[in-house]
């Protein structure tokens, strides 16, 4: 499992020559790291992500009313993903954590935790498969299934019907049967280089970065695997909370982004 998240591509760019499937031509989301509050544009190609109930923002944020979403694509343990809901129990704060099948079936109490202590569970797909080469709407749907059954059977817990792509990596018919499989395409606007736990980055050059890029309406993604993040959340809560941001989860957000 260590290896899929090595891998993952959270900051690389939108192509500007993008791979073309069966399905249309295949993405991988980015958001460029703006500052002073600004919200990121998406590149006017992925626009279509909307029509699909897919979100990367969300777009009822002002700079008067300041949210931030908090998630987390988690995939196993470490011993870094307790001490971040150590963190956010502590804080009074919900997340909305993006789990694998791996996750569940080796800490299946830690996923009922999330769960019993206000935390979105979502789906990631049981084995951060590459959704742009399933062939058709069953399998694509089969394997969203597959993550919700293991964490019924494990956790005796309920999927909240949320989907992030593993690696970003999207196009229109994902996008397509994730809303008609009952859920809406969550990307991010913010994201930094936190997946590698034999590259982690020192904790106060992370911190400031997250915060100088912090913005309203922003979806955060964070791996909870990172030793680093593990360290600065709760000062990021605390920094963000002095800005006068708020945290919500992500089936908190403004209807008109999501539906």
């Amino acid at each position: 499992m260590k290896k899929i998240f090595s891998i993952l591509t959270a900051v690389v760019m939108f192509s500007l020559s993008p791979a073309v499937s069966a399905s249309g031509n295949t993405y991988n989301w980015y958001c460029k790291h703006c500052e002073n509050e600004n919200v990121p544009p998406v590149d006017g190609e992925m626009s279509f992500i909307e029509d699909y109930n897919g979100v990367y923002v969300d777009h009822d944020s002002s700079s008067d009313n300041k949210t931030v979403y908090l998630t987390f694509d988690a995939g196993y343990e470490n011993g870094n993903v307790v001490k971040i809901l150590d963190t956010l129990d502590e804080k009074g704060v919900k997340g909305s954590f993006f789990i694998l099948e791996n996750l569940v079936i080796r800490e299946p109490e830690l996923v009922k935790r999330m769960a019993e202590n206000g935390h979105l569970v979502c789906n990631h797909t049981a084995v951060h498969r590459d959704m742009t080469t399933v062939k058709n709407f069953g399998e694509f749907k089969a394997e969203l299934e597959r993550l919700e059954r293991a964490a019924r059977d494990y956790a005796g817990v309920e999927v909240s019907k949320y989907f992030r792509p593993p690696e970003g990596k999207f196009n229109e018919q994902t996008l397509k049967w994730a809303m008609d499989a009952g859920y809406k395409t969550v990307f991010w606007s913010f994201a930094y280089a936190d997946w590698d736990n034999n590259k982690q980055p020192a904790p106060s050059s992370a911190l400031e970065k997250i915060l100088r890029g912090a913005h309203p309406g922003e979806i955060l993604l964070l791996h909870p695997t990172s030793s680093t993040n593990a360290a600065i959340l709760g000062d990021l809560i605390d920094a963000l909370s002095s800005r006068g941001y708020t945290f919500k989860t992500v089936d908190e957000m403004g209807r008109d982004a999501l539906d």
